[in-house]
């Protein structure tokens, strides 16, 4: 079991692309039930707001991003291409947006319960995509705006240092913001969904 204490608000009270890069390397805790699953994040993207095309709060405050200018530490979890759900956590100070997106994870703990949520033929499949984790971990629409700053169904806790092993790229899958090298990722993870 992974030691320590979800990361405080004052780790997401920063600025997002910061925030972003220092998120790899932690380890992502979803408890559902009885079963705990962990897995350590490997590849992440920033999402600012006004100054982000690219970012659900581009053109300001709706009720689906709301969460992205409320209080930073909380889980901002979207459904999308009507066929799968999106986890982020929220940053930057109340009424900025901000948003980090959790692309991929390295399984360390509960694959018996993670491959039970997502049959698959191949581990190196069950959680290298936003989609796919969020799948393998039953992470959907009830966990929107959940705290993640405490111990509770969903919370990220320090794992080890990454430092030098962590890469950055331009986003992918979007069409505007391509400029931004705002993902992050660790260079010799077999579980990153695209090496580009």
């Amino acid at each position: 079991m992974t030691e320590g204490q979800p990361l405080p608000r004052g780790f997401y009270l920063r600025d997002t692309v910061h925030v972003a890069e220092r998120l790899v390397g932690k380890t992502l805790v979803r408890v559902r039930g009885r079963s705990r699953m962990e897995g350590k994040i490997v590849e992440v993207e920033a999402y600012k707001g006004d100054e982000d095309p690219a970012s659900h709060a581009f053109r300001g405050p709706t009720r689906r991003n709301m969460p992205m200018f409320a209080e930073p530490g909380h889980a901002y979890v979207y459904f999308t291409y009507g066929n799968h759900y999106c986890l982020n956590v929220t940053t930057e100070p109340i009424g900025i947006a901000g948003a980090v997106l959790i692309r991929a994870l390295e399984p360390l703990k509960g694959l018996h319960s993670m491959k039970r949520l997502r049959p698959i033929a191949c581990d190196i499949e069950l959680t290298n995509g936003p989609g796919k984790l969020t799948k393998a971990l039953g992470i959907d629409r009830a966990l929107n705006n959940v705290d993640m700053t405490k111990s509770g169904p969903l919370f990220i806790v320090d794992h080890e240092s990454v430092g030098s092993l962590v890469q950055r790229s331009a986003r992918v899958g979007i069409r505007k913001g391509t400029d931004r090298l705002w993902r992050f990722f660790l260079s010799d993870n077999p579980y990153v969904s695209r090496r580009s």
